[in-house]
């Protein structure tokens, strides 16, 4: 055990909160990250289940470097990672243990419960999740022993509710972002006529209708490059790289991987698509809109949330490319509308979601005695 685990032995000492997520970069990995760190009368312990294959060094490092205590568990199998858990629980001693996200919300309140945390958090970040029999009797059963189950959206907290969690405990807690992170974009006009889509490559993304949306845009003369910023499943890009080829568009579409520096990238171009299934609350989007980019989201769950569609941004019926084009080509049209729209959507973000105020909503959660 590293220095970032002690036992504590003050009455005193702040309430300790220990947040368990999966170590991706995934927008479930990013919202515990940004409820970390130093935060009046809180420690916090950041816990991430290791990825597969994928040496975790680096990024605890850099976490650690902004002056986050961060420690890692296996998942080779669910029973390693509750035990790891567990040991951790039983040194570190939280009040409060946060399991966010499917399925890292099951093993971290197995091994809360092993390691008798006193409260129990569940954090669902999406409304569909593979749940399938067994893994949705295991959540309801935990969800009688779990204090509190916060949705990162209402479609999110619904969706919970459905599926037969007590409504009672099931509450919303809008995702928050760092502001100052994404407001140093460029002005409008010296921005680029490009597009970007920032999500990982997955099934729930639709890659595909915004690859076939920028061939119909080519066949109006339009060629926008269009940034697909994101890491993901190898074997869904391979597929949008072949889509992008096979349309003839291989050239324009670029296939970015992990950006370290996304604010930049944001900041210099013009629309911002969250073309996708379903989602629990559009992050992307919503880092875009923070950005100064026009915003353009597929209307589904989980982005309905973020934008109201004509004045805030846009919304596009699901796996429809030509009514997609049909707006990116408007708005890369008509300069004056997407910059107004743009500039409306900036402001609804910095009143809607921001992170001092989602921080503020889960202590005031801990805070309050069951």
């Amino acid at each position: 055990m590293t220095s970032a685990v002690s036992t504590a032995t003050d009455n005193q000492r702040p309430l300790r909160v220990l947040h368990f997520v999966s170590g991706g970069f995934s927008g479930a990995t990013q919202v515990a990250i940004d409820l970390c760190g130093e935060q009046p009368g809180q420690e916090t312990l950041l816990v991430l289940r290791r990825r597969a294959s994928v040496d975790p060094a680096p990024r605890v490092q850099q976490l650690r470097g902004l002056g986050l205590r961060v420690e890692v568990v296996p998942r080779w199998s669910h029973t390693a990672t509750i035990w790891a858990l567990k040991r951790i629980c039983r040194e570190w001693q939280p009040d409060v243990l946060v399991a966010h996200g499917f399925s890292e919300h099951l093993w971290g309140r197995y091994a809360g419960l092993a390691a008798g945390v006193p409260r129990l958090i569940q954090v669902e970040h999406n409304v569909r999740e593979r749940y399938g029999f067994w893994r949705l009797r295991k959540s309801l059963w935990l969800a009688q022993r779990t204090e509190r189950i916060i949705g990162v959206s209402r479609a999110v907290r619904d969706a919970l509710v459905r599926l037969g969690h007590p409504a009672e405990r099931c509450t919303v807690v809008l995702n928050g972002i760092e502001l100052s992170r994404w407001t140093q974009g460029r002005p409008w006009q010296e921005r680029e006529d490009a597009i970007v889509m920032p999500a990982r490559f997955a099934g729930q993304k639709d890659h595909f209708t915004l690859i076939r949306a920028t061939a119909l845009l080519a066949e109006q003369g339009l060629r926008p490059t269009v940034y697909l910023a994101g890491e993901g499943k190898s074997s869904w890009r391979q597929r949008a790289e072949t889509l992008a080829r096979q349309l003839g568009v291989e050239q324009q579409v670029r296939f970015m991987g992990h950006v370290s520096n996304l604010p930049e990238l944001l900041g210099r171009v013009k629309l911002c698509v969250l073309s996708t299934h379903y989602e629990g609350l559009g992050l992307g989007l919503i880092e875009g809109m923070a950005s100064g980019c026009c915003g353009i989201g597929t209307d589904v769950e989980g982005v309905q949330e973020v934008l109201t569609h004509g004045e805030t941004g846009f919304l596009v019926p699901h796996e429809d490319a030509k009514a997609l084009a049909d707006t990116m080509a408007r708005l890369l049209k008509d300069p004056a509308t997407a910059s107004r729209v743009a500039e409306a959507g900036q402001k609804h973000v910095h009143a809607t979601f921001d992170r001092r105020r989602m921080r503020q909503q889960y202590l005031d959660i801990f805070l309050q005695r069951p």
